[in-house]
């Protein structure tokens, strides 16, 4: 195992380090100290290292680039319907950063945010830790929290998301990783790949991209990928939606402890690469980069040229109980985890 830091720009003048850990195969994972973002996952090819993810070449990139890609998101993940929420009976107020609701905790939320960030090295394992206190002036939500995430990668290859929150008062806690995947290092699109969900279910929406509370059934194409599926045929499905693609959140069964089921694969039959996604949380959100510029100062380009899997809890589940508590409360430190075998 070894760790390298280097520059990578900056933030509003302030210097932006890249955090690097590279095991015993050379395989690599790096993280940002702004917004936590996860900027690297590359497996050693003949030609070099090929990253996984969607990502650019310095905190430019990312500037100009938007879409979110590789951030760390939260305290909430996804949309609130009317930027606001209650907590036993008390209404909550949010920053309505998508027309009259909020998305993705607003401006304030960890993406915006410097952490204070260090490398360790084990023996069979390197982990790169990510700190912060948080005020209600911080980030926005009515508690003061204290968050530790931790990024693993250990010489199985496989790397893991660990997300800590504790806090002082009743708040939220539904964070995720806004990462985007192509397996490929030929193809454009991730039109020749094929994608597992476990899931039977997704949720209806309305105009706004907020769940009525309905489940539907995985019936048709563009839905149905219990058994796997080609994304070139899905997405062929999906052009006929407003998106024009994904954008749609996913009921599935978590992982357990014992039984280890992935949440989702994504495999390309091209290249033989896999990867494999394990989450403790009840939704799957999917976005397939639709619109991305053909010019994005990206590794990847253009409208379907990556997917971004988000592991999170279902979405606004404060106005839906059904859905899954996302309070954090004093004296209750909640724990999450998202892990990902890859196959090369």
């Amino acid at each position: 195992m070894q760790v390298y830091e280097n520059d990578f720009g900056k933030v509003n003048d302030k210097q932006v380090t890249r955090y690097t850990i590279e095991n015993d195969h050379g395989v690599r994972i790096s993280v940002l100290n702004y917004g936590g973002i996860w900027q690297e996952y590359s497996i050693p090819t003949a030609k070099g290292n090929f990253n996984l993810l969607l990502a650019g070449n310095s905190m430019a990139d990312y500037l100009r680039a938007g879409y979110s890609i590789g951030q760390l998101i939260g305290p909430v993940a996804n949309r609130t319907k009317n930027a606001e929420f209650q907590i036993d009976g008390k209404t909550f107020y949010l920053q309505k950063n998508e027309g009259k609701n909020n998305i993705h905790s607003g401006d304030q939320g960890w993406q915006n945010q410097f952490w204070d960030t260090e490398a360790k090295v084990f023996k069979d394992r390197g982990q790169i830790v990510l700190h912060r206190n948080f005020a209600p002036d911080d980030d926005g939500f009515p508690a003061n929290t204290d968050i530790d995430i931790v990024y693993s990668l250990d010489n199985l290859d496989q790397v893991t998301i660990d997300l800590y929150g504790q806090s002082d008062a009743p708040t939220l806690f539904n964070p995720t990783s806004h990462t985007y995947w192509n397996l490929s290092d030929t193809d454009k699109t991730i039109e020749g790949q094929k994608l597992t969900i476990n899931s039977n279910y997704h949720l209806a929406v309305d105009h706004e991209k907020l769940p009525t509370g309905k489940l539907l059934t995985n019936e048709s194409i563009g839905y149905d990928f219990k058994a796997g599926a080609c994304l070139k045929e899905t997405l062929a499905a999906m052009n006929q939606t407003p998106e024009k693609g994904y954008d749609d959140f996913f009921v599935v069964k978590p992982s357990s402890t014992y039984a280890h089921d992935p949440i989702a694969i994504l495999q390309d039959p091209k290249s033989g690469r896999e990867m494999r996604m394990y989450s403790d949380r009840n939704a799957l959100i999917m976005f397939s980069a639709n619109g991305l510029p053909d010019d994005a100062p990206l590794n990847h380009q253009g409208n379907w040229s990556a997917l971004a899997l988000e592991a999170q809890n279902l979405p606004d589940a404060t106005d839906f109980p059904e859905f899954g508590d996302i309070t954090l409360r004093p004296l209750a430190p909640v724990h999450h985890r998202i892990r990902y075998e890859i196959k090369y």
